[in-house]
């Protein structure tokens, strides 16, 4: 299998290359392309392949022992030409940031200027960089029909619910939106309750969302759901990231365990009290990190992964720093690395043939049955996995993956408060993808206006303005 990445030279790129080279997905991919429209940062992730040692899955590497055993690490090539690297792709990562670290900066300051939460893909910030990230990801989509037609796009690339929304005109049941947040939440859950799963099945999880807005709702075991004894447990809660971002009274009354993200909802002026308190924002973190150390892998030689693999805990060890107020420190697990790469690569060995997996994943909202969908018994119309939900909307739910694609499972119907929450914001999300699409700047401004963290026409007018001057590339969506 031929496999490129869109963004190959992301700073995550090493953990899908380990990960390839190693363990269940070893031999799947026999030759990765790396795509990037920056040729400097290709070759500081290409040093850090090379400099991988064999333990990591490194060039030399691969598994010695085991099912696996002998097989290769895929060749690697590198290329700023997209042409050539879609060129007989079967299937393709698309981890995209246009605008690159210095755009994030904007998108949380624009917002934090004006007094509100200023995130990366939750909120202003989040509709900021959809409105200037759709339109790349649709080029990219409609070069794929071009130079592989037949080709799987998994998108990494944020916000990866309506990014995948706005590829499916293109690319269809094609497109899979993954990201590792909801998956990350199921599993260390079910680890707390003392029901660990296994990787690739989530029997007895009821999940319902949005990308970054979703709760886990059911965690069941031999007929009995094991979640409202979890949440009724603080000693248990307080044993794992999400259980603790939440006073646990709070989390018994809801009855369900809420996605890290919606920290931001729940928790919205202490959230944005927390950030402003800080020295630098995170994209401003993240941006000064990689500007002094991109150059020094490029000429590290030898000492390029240490300096890789340092920065990356160090990164790790910062993500939603603004929820950690009392001094809390990160899993282990979580700053071991693999999260998206996990999924991405367990959706990938599914769509090879190599065994259906359940995974959460962003995919359109819609029951199969048959070839159009399910549909209600007397109705012509497809029957929703998230009841309330419109069926052609993309959500995030458990799925099955075979070599046919994502099938969502049908969830429960969400509690009224979660249920207008996740229309509301699917509304915004409907807004933002209009405008990145059709160059609508009122829908933007609406999107704006809309969204829950904002909630205020004038707001979203004031936030327009500022994404504006900060993105001149916005004014020329405008014009078409």
């Amino acid at each position: 299998m031929r496999l490129m990445i869109a963004g190959g030279g992301g700073f995550r790129v090493p953990l899908v290359y380990r990960a390839l080279a190693s363990g269940a997905f070893a031999g799947l991919v026999s030759e990765l392309v790396l795509f990037d429209v920056d040729p400097a940062r290709l070759s500081a992730i290409r040093a850090v392949l090379r400099a991988m040692p064999e333990s990591d899955g490194g060039a030399a590497g691969g598994p010695t022992s085991g099912p696996y055993a002998g097989a290769k690490a895929p060749a690697v090539h590198t290329t700023t030409s997209l042409p050539e690297a879609l060129a007989g792709t079967d299937l393709v990562f698309a981890a995209i940031r246009p605008g690159g670290t210095a755009g994030r900066i904007q998108d949380e300051r624009v917002a934090q200027d004006l007094g509100l939460l200023g995130q990366e893909t939750t909120g202003a910030g989040g509709i900021s960089y959809a409105l200037r990230t759709i339109p790349e990801m649709l080029h990219l989509a409609r070069k794929m029909k071009e130079f592989c037609p037949d080709a799987w796009l998994i998108n990494f690339t944020n916000p990866a619910g309506m990014v995948t929304e706005a590829l499916l005109p293109v690319l269809g049941r094609r497109v899979i939106g993954i990201c590792d947040s909801a998956g990350g939440l199921v599993h260390r859950a079910a680890r707390a309750a003392g029901l660990p799963l296994p990787d690739g099945r989530l029997d007895g999880v009821g999940y319902y969302g949005l990308n970054h807005l979703g709760w886990l709702y059911r965690l069941e075991s031999g007929g009995q759901d094991l979640l409202p004894g979890l949440l009724s447990d603080p000693a248990a809660l307080g044993t794992f990231e999400e259980g603790r971002l939440f006073p646990q009274p709070f989390l018994k009354d809801l009855g369900a365990l809420p996605n890290e993200y919606l920290y931001y909802y729940y928790q919205r002026d202490g959230a944005v009290a927390a950030m402003r308190s800080m020295a630098e924002t995170r994209g401003e973190s993240i941006h000064h990190q990689q500007a002094e150390l991109y150059p020094r892998l490029a000429s590290a030689r030898a000492d390029a992964f240490t300096l890789w693999d340092a920065a990356r805990r160090s990164r790790e060890e910062g993500y939603l720093a603004e929820t950690r107020t009392h001094g809390e420190q990160r899993d282990e697990d979580d700053l071991a690395g693999g999260g998206y790469e996990r999924v991405a690569l367990a959706v990938m060995r599914a769509l090879a043939g190599a065994g259906d997996a359940q995974l959460i994943l962003n995919t359109p909202n819609t029951l199969p049955s048959g070839p159009v969908g399910a549909t209600a018994p007397g109705s012509t119309t497809p029957e929703p996995a998230i009841p309330g939900l419109p069926a052609d909307a993309v959500v995030e739910v458990p799925c099955t993956v075979t070599p046919d694609g994502a099938v969502p499972l049908p969830q429960s119907a969400p509690g009224p408060e979660q249920l207008t929450l996740l229309q509301r914001v699917k509304d915004v999300e409907r807004f933002t993808v209009r405008a990145a699409t059709h160059g609508d700047r009122a829908a933007a401004v609406d999107a704006f206006g809309r969204h829950p963290l904002v909630d205020s026409p004038a707001l979203g007018a004031q936030l327009m303005a500022g994404y504006e001057h900060a993105f001149p590339s916005l004014l020329e969506l405008w014009r078409g």
